[in-house]
């Protein structure tokens, strides 16, 4: 799913994982709920799951992939993607939330557990060994 966050990194990966298995195949950006058609399988990737859930509820691809996965669709989200599968979200900070969800894995999952994103970070950090 192609709406917002690492799509770029997930394409270039999933088209690498193909090239080292030796598989054929072709790997496409779902925007719109026609593009759904024709699909073996989908990949919603990371970014910030509110934003996803909004604008692929707005244009209609929410209700027209839950369809699909209930349908037998294979499905693979990471970080932003496994919480739109979820059938529950929590924040850690704020406690419940109302945003769109696919409701699909029978899951619990707490959201912001580390805080918000302004206080995410990265470091490089020296572990003497």
């Amino acid at each position: 799913m192609a709406i917002q966050g690492d799509v770029l990194e997930h394409v270039d990966a999933l088209k690498l994982a193909m090239a080292r298995l030796g598989l054929e195949g072709s790997v496409k950006a779902v925007k719109r709920s026609v593009d759904l058609e024709k699909l073996d399988c989908v990949v919603i990737p990371g970014g910030e799951s509110t934003v996803i859930g909004r604008v692929a509820e707005r244009k209609g691809l929410l209700g027209a992939l839950k369809k699909r996965i209930e349908d037998g669709l294979p499905v693979f989200g990471t970080c932003a993607g496994a919480i739109l599968l979820a059938k529950e979200v929590y924040d850690a900070k704020v406690g419940e939330v109302d945003q769109p969800l696919l409701k699909v894995m029978d899951v619990r999952i707490a959201r912001n557990y580390y805080g918000r994103q302004r206080e995410s970070f990265e470091v490089d950090l020296h572990i003497p060994v």
